[in-house]
């Protein structure tokens, strides 16, 4: 069995409110992404957090939605987002949408994401 390990989780509040503050935004139909390159590490591995909010229903269905969102990462990144750290914000249509389309949105999402990160470095000065 394969997990998610610790090393890969955003666990701390003030990582996320960094992530929340001096991060940028990626808009998809199921999902908000927010990153960040983590300077303190940027040669670090890639780390992933979750905010569920209550809005989305009760525990079972926000525990589903985090254990569906969690495998959809594992089985999407190849360790590629290095020294960055992500968190994904499921809106209320990822309770309808099917594994696959999930999945697929968390690929563009990080696609994107990568890109985005690969243009900072290119273009922050030395």
């Amino acid at each position: 069995m394969q997990g998610f390990p610790k090393s890969q989780r955003l666990l701390r509040h003030s990582d996320f409110r960094k992530v929340y503050s001096e991060g940028r935004r990626h808009f998809g139909p199921h999902m908000t992404v927010f990153y960040r390159t983590r300077k303190e590490a940027p040669s670090a591995s890639w780390r992933v957090g979750f905010t569920v909010g209550k809005v989305l229903g009760g525990a079972v269905a926000r525990n589903r939605i985090k254990r569906r969102l969690r495998e959809a990462v594992r089985l999407s990144v190849q360790s590629r987002l290095g020294g960055a750290d992500v968190v994904i914000h499921p809106k209320r249509s990822v309770l309808e949408s099917d594994f696959s389309a999930l999945r697929s949105e968390i690929e563009r999402a990080f696609e994107a994401i990568e890109r985005c990160l690969e243009k900072e470095k290119l273009t922050k000065p030395r």
